[in-house]
């Protein structure tokens, strides 16, 4: 099953590489100014936290604190 919105992806990215007679250099050069000009667009997200595994030993948490704070006694 093809994906209309991977299609259009497709046929964008041809037509650019088109653009520029498939010059490797060249299409990198534009997408490069490209970024330039939009810079203030562009989103970087925060890498996700994980969450903790269930089941994991209720020590493990204890000992990492107390050894966070300068402290190794059990």
């Amino acid at each position: 099953m093809k994906d209309p919105i991977v299609e259009e992806i497709r046929q964008y990215r041809m037509e650019h590489t088109r653009r520029f007679d498939f010059d490797l250099h060249r299409i990198c050069e534009d997408l490069r100014q490209l970024e330039k000009d939009l810079g203030d667009r562009v989103v970087e997200p925060r890498p996700k936290r994980l969450a903790p595994k269930t089941g994991q030993d209720p020590l493990v948490g204890k000992v990492i604190v107390q050894i966070s704070q300068g402290r190794e006694d059990g």
